[in-house]
């Protein structure tokens, strides 16, 4: 049933002698923070959506001055830094005492119920409206500020191209004569002490520079993408890697079948795999034995390559989890802090995703890989 244009006045008229009261008694029960430096504002926006109520009791379409409204009050929110939860419980402190203002009206409820259903309507879409805003205003300036760290990242990394580019071509062509001589001697003299030794050394300071320079260029080097059994490599990676095994006493453990294969760029799939496992010998150094890494890899019915390299060692606590993936950020007292930010841009390269977990068992760094290159 509508209600009557009486009906509709005398609840205008009444509304409007009652104006005082509301605003009296509002502004009584809001939540008003100290700090708010638009708290005086707050008042006037309950009396223009008072305001706005009294319209649409008449039948006004007030929709534009609602949005209006609600655009205004999410800006003074997002300005005042403050909790949008104060606005809505606000709102609704409003809407409480206009609804209890009209029941005692005096007017029939049969001729309120419609009314009422508009007020509470108008109520709703306000507060929609306002949240709204408010969220994309503070989702716009999230964005900003993620745009501002990229762009800092994207410097600091310019400048590092800069130094790698000079460092490499000055110290790469040495280290590449000594590499090569030492294959001489290895040839020549095969029981010679120590080559291993070198041998080991002088990759290891090979992988370092090229790790500079793939963060240099934020993206990697070498394109072609073959078929290869992971098996072999990481069987390959072992055997490299044995003397520092060794020397830190870690025993290493491989579950992998025969035919698990891959497509990928070899060198750069090897760079994250001997990363990993220094990084978990590093770890282990810190706990007594015994000092286990287990590397495990298995395909799944989606055509995955799952593999976990894990170890024993101590917990990385979850605000370094966090962050261990970012250029330039380390534990160590010696480290450069990219080494993980380059194996987590190789894996992505290869569509693939790097995750860590850890607890007090133990560390894994977990590689999916797709089994096919897309």
């Amino acid at each position: 049933m509508q209600p009557s244009i009486q009906s509709n006045s005398e609840l205008y008229d009444y509304l409007e002698q009652q104006e005082s009261r509301f605003i009296e008694e509002w502004t009584s029960q809001i939540l008003l923070d100290p700090e708010d430096p638009f708290k005086d504002n707050v008042s006037q926006n309950g009396f223009k959506m008072f305001e706005l109520v009294k319209q649409t009791i008449t039948g006004k379409d007030v929709k534009e001055h609602m949005i209006t409204l609600a655009g205004k009050v999410a800006n003074e929110r997002v300005e005042a830094n403050i909790n949008i939860g104060s606005f809505v419980y606000n709102v609704n402190v409003g809407r409480s005492i206009i609804i209890k203002f009209i029941l005692k009206s005096g007017i029939d409820l049969e001729n309120l119920s419609l009314t009422i259903t508009k007020i509470n309507n108008l109520f709703d879409d306000f507060c929609y409206q306002a949240v709204t805003m408010y969220t994309d205003i503070k989702n716009e300036e999230l964005q900003q500020k993620k745009f501002h760290i990229n762009q800092v990242h994207k410097d600091k990394l310019a400048i590092l191209g800069q130094m790698s580019s000079s460092f490499v071509h000055e110290f790469r062509n040495p280290l590449t004569s000594i590499i090569g001589f030492n294959k001489l001697l290895r040839n020549e003299y095969p029981n010679l002490k120590y080559l291993d030794i070198m041998e080991l050394e002088l990759d290891q300071l090979k992988f370092r520079i090229t790790q500079f320079l793939h963060t240099s260029k934020m993206d990697i080097l070498g394109d072609s993408n073959k078929k290869m059994k992971l098996r072999e490599l990481l069987e390959d990676i072992l055997n490299f890697l044995y003397p520092s095994f060794v020397d830190v006493d870690v025993q290493t453990n491989l579950s992998i079948s025969e035919d698990i294969e891959i497509e990928a760029n070899k060198d750069e799939i090897k760079q994250v795999f001997v990363n990993l496992l220094m990084n978990s010998i590093e770890a282990l150094r810190q706990k007594v034995k015994p000092r286990i890494i287990n590397i495990s890899v298995e395909q799944n019915t989606h055509e995955e390559v799952i593999i976990k390299i894990s170890n024993n060692g101590p917990t990385i606590p979850l605000e370094v989890r966090e962050t261990i993936f970012e250029p330039f950020f380390t534990t160590k007292d010696l480290g450069t802090g990219i080494g993980l930010y380059v194996c987590k841009n190789i894996i992505e390269k290869h569509q693939g995703i790097m995750t860590c977990d850890s607890n007090e068992e133990e560390t894994t760094f977990l590689i999916s890989l797709p089994a096919k290159s897309k």
